[in-house]
């Protein structure tokens, strides 16, 4: 009989429930429900749909139950750095604000009255982000008083859902590094800082790591999806569960998690909280077993993505590549982790005005405007890579790039090309398999995270790209 593991894997744009399961050695995957996702406006903030999140939880559930795949377990993986607050009655504080909001706009300046942003990064040896979850905290205790008083419990996002399908509260390793509120050290809160800053200690709850076992489903959950079944926290930040699908087992590559943001690094057993390390702008969060990913967060595929929007969605990503492919001769560039691209009005106007306000040739076209995206992510990863080489002293002699964006060819081409490294792309649903792996782990299905590895590289297609 099949075990299946049911990963439901939410991004910044899209959700998605995928059934996993073992097949003649093999990993086979089957999507059964796929959801919009996306930060609506409200009372002048942008703001996550939770409510709606969490229906749609539950109607990719009831599908397993229509088709007959019941699955042994689920886990369900998001983006970081974002969070509910609960009351004593555990009701929602406030409005679910998202990352791109700007209510943290020059917050960092009261987080650094406590702390010095150099002896911060020593600490955590996490990335300055404006948007994580150190400053969202100190937004909420300095413009909403109340609601840190108020606060019984903080849930990241996927703690959140795990905590309305179950009842039980966890709080679970890889995510909670991206709040910049965790030693990379003790892996635990750094409870000090938590006080030093006047956030309430008793909100945050037990660290735990990917492969626990959370709770059954409550009885009303699973009497409204029609069955029973073990939640299992996955890596639940999704960077967390990509980077554990990579399918390589050495130390000679970096990992471009490509989707809505790249996200480039090597792994790591150790952090490094260095002041060269924080110069150079990366950050030292949790993998599975207390790993490190290694990494610096890149702006990604959110500006093609925002860019097809406004175009009504006319193109599909394949189309746009093949356009930028017939404007590959176009010579301007943007720095693609420029704070004007992070949540513009108008990203097609935003990269126009870059382009204006440093001299270059305007983009006229879609061809043009999609080369300028593509060429300078391409650009940004070469610049990662040396920075990563000189930091750790050592080259590299590949790429591994996984997740949604390894089926952008042409990114793939100039990837190799600007890196001068091998490119080895997929799988494509690489965060959802590194959710499943951790539930196979847990289940015995794998003995080790080498063998969960070796089992995606036997099991999905690898394209390679050279220079």
């Amino acid at each position: 009989m099949k075990n299946y593991y049911l990963a439901v894997d939410i991004g910044a744009s899209s959700g998605r429930h995928i059934l996993g399961t073992i097949e003649d050695g093999k990993i086979k995957l089957e999507e059964i429900h796929r959801f919009e996702n996306g930060m609506v406006k409200k009372d002048g903030n942008l703001c996550w749909e939770f409510d709606r999140l969490f229906d749609e939880i539950k109607t990719g559930m009831k599908k397993c139950k229509e088709i007959g795949k019941i699955p042994a377990s689920m886990g369900i993986d998001t983006w970081g750095v974002d969070f509910v607050m609960l009351d004593g009655e555990d009701k929602v504080i406030g409005k679910t604000v998202g990352y791109r909001d700007k209510r943290t706009e020059g917050i960092d300046s009261k987080v650094y009255e406590v702390i010095s942003e150099e002896e911060l990064y020593t600490r955590t040896g996490i990335q300055k982000q404006l948007f994580n979850t150190i400053y969202q905290l100190m937004a909420v205790k300095t413009q909403n008083p109340e609601h840190m008083e108020q606060a019984k419990s903080l849930l990241l996002v996927p703690d959140y859902f795990h905590y309305l399908l179950t009842g039980k509260k966890t709080t679970e390793y890889t995510n909670a590094t991206t709040t910049q509120l965790v030693s990379p050290v003790t892996k635990d809160w750094d409870y000090e800082l938590i006080e030093k800053l006047g956030y309430t200690r008793e909100m945050f709850c037990k660290i735990c790591m990917p492969k626990t076992f959370v709770g059954m489903l409550s009885e009303a959950v699973a009497e409204e999806v029609g069955f029973d079944c073990e939640v299992v926290l996955p890596p639940t930040h999704d960077t967390g569960s990509a980077v554990l699908s990579v399918p390589a087992n050495d130390d000679d590559y970096l990992y471009i998690s490509s989707g809505t943001w790249s996200l480039m690094g090597i792994e790591r057993m150790e952090a490094d909280s260095s002041m060269g390390s924080r110069n150079a702008n990366f950050t030292n969060e949790g993998g599975i077993d207390y790993r490190f990913r290694y990494l610096k967060n890149i702006m990604g595929l959110w500006m093609i993505q925002s860019v097809r929007h406004e175009l009504n969605d006319a193109y599909s990503f394949a189309q746009l590549c093949e356009m930028a492919v017939e404007a590959d001769s176009f010579k301007s560039r943007v720095d693609v982790n420029a704070a004007c691209f992070l949540s513009p009005d108008n990203m097609t106007e935003a990269i126009k005005q870059y382009c204006r306000d440093t001299d270059q040739a305007v983009p006229a076209t879609i061809g043009e405007l999609a080369a300028c995206i593509y060429q300078s992510l391409a650009d940004s990863y070469a610049e990662t890579v040396k920075e990563i080489e000189a930091i750790t002293g050592r080259t590299y002699s590949r790429i591994h790039i996984v997740g949604g964006g390894s089926n952008a060819g042409y990114l793939n081409e100039l990837t190799a090309k600007s890196t001068r490294k091998f490119v080895y792309a997929g799988p494509t649903e690489a965060t959802a398999i590194g959710n499943i792996l951790a539930q196979m782990l847990k289940a015995g299905e794998y003995e080790t995270i080498e063998a969960a590895r070796q089992g995606v590289f036997d099991s999905f297609p690898i394209t390679k790209y050279t220079f």
